[in-house]
């Protein structure tokens, strides 16, 4: 297997392995945590040219997923989680 078909096959493991992830602006996720009874939300800060945050969530047996120039503010009962970074597969 030549290094283009293995960067593929890899990429296709990766969307099989994360599951249906659905991207939606800002406010439509602070929508959803409000929804949430103690929602969980993993958060990555990136640094590379600009700051941006990326947040993930789930809601219902969805993944949701937004990225913001500046941080959310969220609910009180939120609990995070901080990683070093979060990678969504295009």
């Amino acid at each position: 297997m030549n290094g283009a078909a293995g960067a593929a096959a890899a990429i296709a493991n990766a969307i099989k392995a994360s599951g249906a992830i659905v991207q939606v602006d800002t406010n439509d996720f602070t929508m959803i945590l409000s929804k949430a009874d103690k929602p969980i939300v993993i958060i990555a800060e990136s640094h590379f040219l600009k700051t941006s945050y990326k947040y993930l969530t789930s809601y219902k047996g969805f993944v949701f997923f937004t990225k913001t120039s500046n941080p959310l503010s969220l609910p009180g009962d939120t609990e995070l989680i901080a990683a070093k970074s979060i990678w969504i597969p295009q």
